[in-house]
């Protein structure tokens, strides 16, 4: 499926608060720009938040000024200057406040969802849903200018929404709709019909949200995503210099300027709206701001009287998206739960997880890039994120889990979890990495509240079971309106004994702890509230170490793919493996997988997808996939496999591969020889076509008599490249075709006879009369090239091989052989009237015809499906490596159907097909042979599809499978003498 066209983002920018974490976001914004999420050309920040408190308008001011601080420097400017925005498209992503259920943000957090058509694997989260939003469905036919762009929303937009840019100025807010009881609790806009806003309402009243009420019932919410043109772009920028707004940015802060709190859509894009006067505008204040900062209030309007007198008469549309969704990710379990199940479903959602015993997971249950080891059960509900766990586990309904590893499943072990929000934590206090543990309840409100619950009970209930006190949690001089789960010290970070786990936390849903030992323990622990925990959170280690998981439960994927025969691609992980430098483990774990294999179809993909591996590695450089693989240096590990010792065989390879790492041009060199490696695989289990290879003795033809093989050429109608190994066996393949005569005549054929003189007489020519390339075999040597196409008459030599006229590994000279076996030389020739490469099934119909004759001249009769199978294995020894169709189609007359089935060993069966009376003739009407020129050798093509059906492409296989389906259809239209959907092809 081809890649929807998007926006070719200038600059994206990532927004945050915190400084540590700067580094950490912008080699995720790398990252997404190697998996070609983001263009290759486009300039990417992460960006601190001048102060924590600028709000959402001072992070867009601030990211809009380094934007045009960047691009001013590209251009060749000394200062920032606001012309580089005429040609930019930038798209500013606010990362926003911090979120209970995931210590990386709302951005961050992984949802249960899979993208089958990305080329990179990788665990998706809510901030490459926006990108992919914002890209491919919101910003194309946008003109240059700002998007700004909130994460702290799942959104569902169609591919089309409909936004018209026609004349655009000013301002625009995209608005999804909502229903008036949920807009209680968020923002919604205004409009008149022309579609300009008119106001912004932040939990209005019932009477102006039936004021926004659009025809469809619904209002029109603020769904955090913003368009600025260029020159409202400008006018904002121009604020940068103007105090008190100068402070939203680094260079007012880093002049000394008192940091000032704005919000994008409640100050800057307020003041736009139509309905809203300068007096009501410098008095308000927006929703961001705490009550009780009066002390800035003064501040406030003197920063929203330069933004009045900057942007007022800026215009603001709205583009409302009725076919699409927004919900805010709030800080309530339930409701993140809700998001990330889907209850009722007839599945759980399992993504990017190994799961050993999946059917103990519930419907309405969620895992999210996990390894669950053992009985697990998963109850509807509930959700598994970044969990290596070993049962046996209950986890109840109403749970989150996430940031555990195996060193904690014990903890779990006995218990049963209900309504329970428990998470594994990197931290890092005073430098040292540590982890820590939380344990919430799915109703806890996370609100600063001097009333609330803890572990789903009232904190009175919570002192009375655990033997806690309250000045346990808060100092005695924190008001009582202050005292909450925020700021409650409950989270143990050190203990200076003993290493800390879930158990520190678990004990307090038991019942009255034995003798108060877990509860000396706690209060024995340094112990943090939520709050301070915050800024001690490792998001780095974090998200480390969702990596290393992410890829053990891969490793653990390729092997079931592989060992399964499933027609899963592995391409997409190969990818993901050499972006994140993983490609050691998985290059093991291949290696492992085709070791042990008792199949050679499953060897043979492992080390096809060894070769992928290299090749990504090389990342588009070190010249074509396709080569020769014959290098000195490979031949000892080819040895092995040649012998059938797969084990030594694999470990040699990878011996000579370590040697192979350093640079490109080696990198694809190696792929070829892995290629060839499983070349060697293919061609042993073709070879057990030899099973159906019957001969029997009749007289030899008296020396010098010739004998003759003439042959049609052929044209299939439907079913090529199923018959290819390794599909014809995989698969199994299925191939409608017809011998034809070309101009009247059969193009090709063979002739061979005994010649006094003990050598080998070849000759290849246009036609039998007319021979070009005369050989002489005196000696081994002479015959080494039979394995390669190019050389000449490498096909004639492998011929005499195959027929077993000669060994090429005997001691004993030609000569020898000759004289000892036969008494005589032989002379072959072969000709073909038809071109070189022409499509026409030339060199296999030949190679059948060689054969037929050296067969024929050496005493033996082979039957015509004898031949067929005799061919499969001289094109192996050749190493074109190709499929049965053709032979079939040339070597048995009139139209057939030739049938293999997905199993070894491997038996082509044909099936001749009656057609109506004077359909043959009908047939012959409308064909026409037309020679274009171009010819091209079966070989270099065979590799290409052999390389995409070892990668499982999802195209490829589809393809694969609807060849043979399409056959029997076909082979059906044939018996009846129809062509397409049954219409007759009489004229």
């Amino acid at each position: 499926m081809e890649k929807p066209q998007g926006v070719d983002w200038t600059v994206i920018i990532l927004t945050c608060q915190y400084k540590d974490s700067v580094q950490v976001f912008q080699r995720e914004l790398e990252v997404r720009q190697k998996r070609e999420q983001i263009s290759a050309g486009t300039l990417i920040l992460a960006v601190e938040d001048p102060e924590t408190q600028v709000g959402s308008g001072g992070a867009t001011l601030n990211a809009l000024l380094v934007a045009a601080e960047h691009l001013s420097a590209r251009a060749g400017f000394t200062v920032v200057t606001s012309d580089v925005l005429h040609s930019a498209w930038i798209l500013i992503l606010h990362m926003g406040r911090d979120f209970p259920f995931d210590d990386c943000g709302r951005a961050f957090t992984c949802l249960p969802v899979e993208n089958p058509q990305a080329p990179v694997e990788a665990v998706v989260c809510n901030l490459d849903c926006l990108l992919d939003i914002m890209s491919h469905r919101l910003g194309p036919g946008s003109p240059p200018g700002v998007w700004v762009c909130s994460t702290d929303m799942l959104l569902s937009v169609p591919p089309n929404p409909g936004i018209n840019w026609d004349d655009f100025r000013g301002a625009r807010v995209i608005a999804l709709p909502g229903s008036t009881a949920y807009a209680r609790n968020h923002g919604v806009f205004l409009t008149d019909t022309q579609g300009f806003v008119l106001d912004i309402y932040y939990q209005g009243t019932e009477a102006q949200i039936q004021q926004c009420t659009q025809p469809d019932g619904r209002v029109p919410l603020v769904s955090g995503i913003a368009f600025f043109s260029v020159e409202t772009a400008e006018h904002l920028l121009a604020t940068h210099v103007s105090p008190p707004l100068d402070a939203c940015t680094y260079m007012g802060l880093d002049s000394g300027a008192r940091p000032v709190q704005l919000s994008l859509f409640f100050d800057i894009l307020l003041c736009m709206a139509r309905n809203v006067n300068r007096q009501d505008f410098l008095a308000g204040r927006p929703p961001e701001m705490c009550q009780r900062d009066t002390c800035v209030e003064g501040y406030l309007q003197g920063a929203r009287a330069e933004l009045w007198k900057e942007l007022h008469d800026q215009p603001l549309t709205i583009a409302y998206i009725p076919d699409g969704s927004y919900s805010f990710m709030t800080n309530s379990a339930t409701e993140f739960l809700h998001n990330l199940t889907c209850l009722g479903a007839p599945e759980p959602q399992v993504v990017h997880s190994q799961v050993e015993e999946s059917e103990l997971l519930a419907s309405g249950s969620s895992v999210v890039s996990c390894l669950l080891e053992g009985p697990i059960h998963l109850e509807p509900g509930s959700v598994l994120q970044h969990c290596h766990l070993q049962g046996p586990i209950h986890i109840g309904t109403g749970c989150f889990v996430s940031g555990l590893d195996t060193t904690q499943s014990e903890a779990l072990q006995g218990l049963e979890l209900h309504d329970l929000v428990l998470q594994g934590h990197h931290v890092k206090l005073r430098d040292a990495p540590s982890r820590a543990f939380t344990l919430v309840g799915r109703l806890d409100s996370w609100e600063r509240q001097g009333v609330g619950t803890y572990l789903n009970m009232s904190w009175s209930e919570f002192f009375q079971k655990t033997g806690i006190r309250d000045y346990d949690l808060w100092d005695p001089d924190v008001p009582a309106a202050d005292r909450c789960l925020r700021t409650a010290r409950l989270f143990p970070v050190f203990h200076p004994s003993r290493a800390l786990g879930p158990k520190d936390m678990l004990w307090m849903l038991g019942p009255q702890d034995s003798g108060g030992a877990a509860l000396r323990g706690w209060r024995a622990s340094w112990r943090l509230s939520w709050e301070q925990l915050q800024p001690c959170l490792d998001r780095a280690a974090t998200l480390a170490s969702r990596r290393n998981l992410f890829f053990r439960q891969a490793l653990c994927k390729a092997r079931q793919v592989l060992e399964a025969r499933q027609d899963l691609s592995l391409r997409p992980l190969i990818q993901a493996a050499i972006h994140e430098g993983c490609a050691g483990p998985l290059l093991t774990t291949l290696d492992q997988v085709a070791a042990s294999a008792g199949d050679p179809g499953v060897a043979a993909r492992s080390l096809a997808c060894v070769a992928d591996v290299l090749g990504c590695m090389a990342e588009g450089l070190g010249g074509l996939r396709s080569g020769p693989a014959a290098n000195p240096e490979w031949l000892r590990p080819f040895s092995h496999l040649e012998c059938g010792d797969l084990a030594r065989g694999v470990k040699a390879l990878a011996q000579e591969r370590d040697k192979w790492l350093s640079r490109p041009a080696l990198l694809v060199r190696a792929a070829r020889h892995y290629e060839g490696a499983g070349q060697i695989l293919i061609r042993q289990a073709v070879m057990s076509a030899q099973h159906f290879i019957s001969k029997e003795q009749v007289e030899l033809p008296v020396p010098g008599h010739w004998v003759v093989v003439k042959c049609p050429a052929r044209v299939d109608f439907s079913g090529g490249w199923s018959d290819t190994p390794p599909l014809a066996y995989e698969l199994g393949g299925a191939v409608l075709g017809l011998a034809v005569r070309v101009d009247g005549r059969q193009p090709m054929g063979a002739r061979a006879r005994r010649i006094p003189e003990p050598e080998l007489w070849l000759a290849v020519g246009p036609r039998q009369d007319k021979m070009t390339l005369k050989i002489v075999c005196r000696s081994l040597e002479d015959l080494q090239d039979y394995c390669q196409p190019h050389a000449p008459g490498a096909l004639l030599k492998a011929a005499f091989i195959c027929v077993g006229i000669v060994s090429i590994s005997s001691k004993l000279p030609l000569r020898d052989q000759l004289l000892c076996t036969f008494g005589a030389g032989f002379e072959l020739h072969t000709w073909s009237e038809l071109p070189h490469g022409s499509g026409l099934g030339t060199s296999s119909i030949l190679a059948g015809a060689a054969l037929a004759a050296l067969y024929r001249v050496v005493g033996q009769a082979v039957g015509t499906e004898a031949l067929i199978h005799a061919v499969l294995y001289l094109e192996q020894v050749l190493t074109t490596g190709g499929g049965w169709q053709d032979q079939v189609g040339g070597l048995m007359p009139g139209i057939k159907v030739g049938r293999s089935q997905a199993q070894l060993p491997l038996k082509v069966e044909v099936e001749e097909i009656t057609v109506p009376e004077g359909f043959v003739q009908t047939l012959n009407d409308h064909l026409l042979l037309v020679y274009t020129g171009k010819t091209r050798l079966a070989r270099n093509l065979l590799q290409d599809v052999l390389r995409s059906w070892y990668a499982r492409l999802p195209a490829v296989v589809q393809n694969a499978h609807s060849l043979v389906q399409h056959t029997e259809k076909c082979a059906e239209a044939f018996r009846q003498g129809c062509s397409h959907k049954g219409s007759n092809m009489d004229p």
